[in-house]
């Protein structure tokens, strides 16, 4: 599932770039007038937490927003949560909401009455990557090695994740089918949490975005063995990819910002204009350095497009695993 521009994403790109252009005029009409919520898809202490409230902070330090950005965690039912809330807030301008990739996976899974068709998309900031690993105490040293101690446990291997249905269980699927092995899939409520479970020995392995382990990488407690992309993470540079191993896995997982139905177009190009500017901050191009995030910004209809893309890739990734609606 790697990321590629279809004929449509490629108009609707150009299209954009017509309403990027005419943000900064529209921009200047509208700022929120009571504090903004950043609502969550996801719970305390994963990924999606983390990039959320570093947002916030460079909001604050960069005085992008003229009212407080007030971050909200609702993770419960995947992102279902979030997702009904955010579509009971048609026509609010000053709510936002950060997304991962359950945006698409949770209302192909379950019937929410939510199609993300309805809601505003605002900036998509970054594409996140997926990296297998281990602890550090343990024996494996290489993919091959994973795989015949999975297969010799006989489906006892516990792997960590965030949910069930969300990016890890399905990254763990891809492996499964990919490498004919079978896991105990262990859901925990955050990237964190799968951290710190695999560096205690409760889980033997997980699928971890760079972000979440890297300073238990750094600490030496855990060895990432192959990571899901098309080229080497900087930050890994010893660390092969599960393609230049003979198999093209390349998974990625979006961080994006979407608003209700209906907000005025005038909030949509202020926000808009917020996070460009964002993105243009030293700060936030730091971080994705160091956490090995790939900065890829994206906005207007060709942000649509690729949102619907993805769901079609999701959609059937699914119904792959037996899943979906």
């Amino acid at each position: 599932m790697g990321y590629i521009f279809t004929r449509r994403t490629l108009m609707a790109l150009a299209a954009s770039t017509t309403l990027i252009g005419a943000a900064p005029a529209l921009a200047e009409d509208w700022s929120p007038q009571k504090p903004v919520e950043m609502v969550i898809m996801a719970g305390q202490g994963g990924g999606a937490d983390r990039l959320a409230r570093l947002f916030q902070s460079i909001i604050q330090q960069e005085n992008l927003s003229k009212m407080p950005i007030l971050p909200v965690n609702k993770g419960g039912g995947s992102g279902a949560e979030a997702l009904r809330y955010l579509k009971d807030k048609g026509g609010d301008n000053h709510t936002i909401m950060a997304t991962l990739n359950s945006y698409y996976t949770t209302p192909l899974r379950t019937d929410i009455g939510v199609n993300i068709e309805d809601f505003t998309p605002i900036a998509r900031m970054a594409l996140d990557t997926f990296v297998l690993w281990v602890n550090a105490d343990s024996d494996i040293q290489t993919l091959d090695d994973y795989v015949a101690a999975v297969k010799e446990s006989g489906g006892t291997w516990k792997m960590g994740g965030t949910g069930t249905g969300q990016e890890d269980s399905l990254v763990t699927a891809m492996l499964e089918k990919e490498f004919d092995i079978k896991v105990t899939y262990v859901p925990f409520k955050g990237g964190g949490d799968v951290a710190k479970n695999l560096v205690g020995g409760h889980i033997d392995s997980s699928v971890n975005n760079p972000s979440e382990a890297l300073g238990f990488y750094q600490a030496g407690k855990l060895r990432p063995i192959a990571a899901l992309t098309p080229e080497r993470i900087e930050v890994f540079p010893d660390t092969p990819t599960m393609t230049e191993l003979g198999h093209g896995l390349v998974y990625w997982m979006q961080r994006s910002f979407v608003a209700p139905k209906d907000m005025d177009p005038a909030a949509v190009a202020y926000y808009t204009d917020m996070f460009e500017k964002l993105a243009a901050s030293e700060e936030w191009q730091t971080y994705t350095t160091e956490k090995a995030l790939m900065a890829d910004f994206l906005t207007g209809e060709a942000l649509q497009a690729y949102f619907l893309e993805e769901r079609d890739k999701h959609a059937d990734l699914l119904g792959s695993m037996g899943e979906g609606s």
